[in-house]
């Protein structure tokens, strides 16, 4: 994907473009917009396209960077972009969005497209989907540690009185009702659908070996399955260390034969029917 102007950069003129247009060795996407060798685009490539028709200062947004976070599935029609302006205009197939809030620490690349960040996307996203899917991005995000409340009080404190951020304030005031429950109080929790499943009892807490390397302290264990359940909680979303530690653990468990599957906290809370079901079918196989 390439813009007319990155194409210019490189020596090619107007016109040199447009025969290469009519060689079939450049594809028009948008104005100004060209695909390489083929027009079939990936997600990824539309999006990158709808960037580069705004130009060096557009970045992916809200449903879009939803997607390319990881935090839901993007399957609009038209990808969404933002510039930090006073007005954009749409374009086919793009949602152009203006937004002078946006600072320079509310942009990111993912995939090497510039984006908003997570924190920015949750907000943006707070304006455009119903709150449950909001509810199950935010549960993505502390899924897959990118999670900061930090950064959230930020870009809420520059909200502006918009829409979205009493959403999502109130998301995360549910979130936060939950720090009163321990460690311990969750464990006792899911041991008690354990027991009202008639799933064999786990053991708790227990360190395991499961290769040569240091032994792995485990939240839920069946020896004999050799299955492995995690429940990551508000205060687990941790560091890009801590991240990078879990996902190193889960590989050394499954090159040992063991299978991890890691539950949120709010899916044991609201949505135990789920993990007692996957963790009756991990347990049957």
């Amino acid at each position: 994907m390439v813009s007319l102007g990155q194409l210019k950069l490189v020596g090619l003129s107007a016109s040199a473009v447009r025969d290469r247009v009519h060689a079939g060795r450049l594809y028009r996407i948008h104005r100004g917009v060209y695909a390489v060798g083929h027009e079939r685009l990936t997600g990824h490539g539309r999006t990158m396209a709808a960037v580069l028709a705004y130009g060096p200062h557009a970045m992916a947004s809200h449903r879009a960077a939803g997607g390319l976070h990881g935090l839901r599935q993007d399957n609009s029609a038209k990808t969404d972009i933002s510039l930090p302006l006073q007005s954009a205009r749409p374009r086919p197939g793009i949602n152009a969005h203006a937004s002078p809030s946006l600072r320079p620490s509310d942009v990111t690349k993912r995939h090497g497209i510039p984006c908003t960040t997570v924190a920015r996307t949750l907000l943006d996203l707070a304006d455009v989907v119903p709150r449950r899917q909001l509810e199950r991005a935010v549960e993505q995000a502390e899924i897959l540690r990118v999670f900061d409340l930090g950064a959230l009080e930020d870009v809420l404190i520059r909200a502006n009185g918009r829409r979205g951020a009493g959403v999502l304030r109130g998301v995360l005031a549910d979130l936060d009702d939950e720090r009163g429950l321990t460690a311990n109080d969750l464990e006792d929790r899911f041991l008690e659908l354990c027991r009202a499943a008639g799933l064999p009892p786990p053991a708790v807490n227990r360190w395991i070996a499961i290769d040569d390397g240091p032994p792995i302290k485990a939240d839920f264990v069946w020896t004999t399955q050799r299955l492995i359940v995690e429940t990551d909680g508000w205060g687990s979303h941790g560091t890009r260390q801590g991240f990078e530690h879990d996902r190193r653990r889960d590989q050394r468990a499954r090159l040992a034969g063991w299978e991890t599957v890691r539950f949120t906290r709010r899916q044991v809370l609201l949505d135990p029917d789920w993990v007692m079901a996957t963790t009756a079918a991990l347990l049957a196989r």
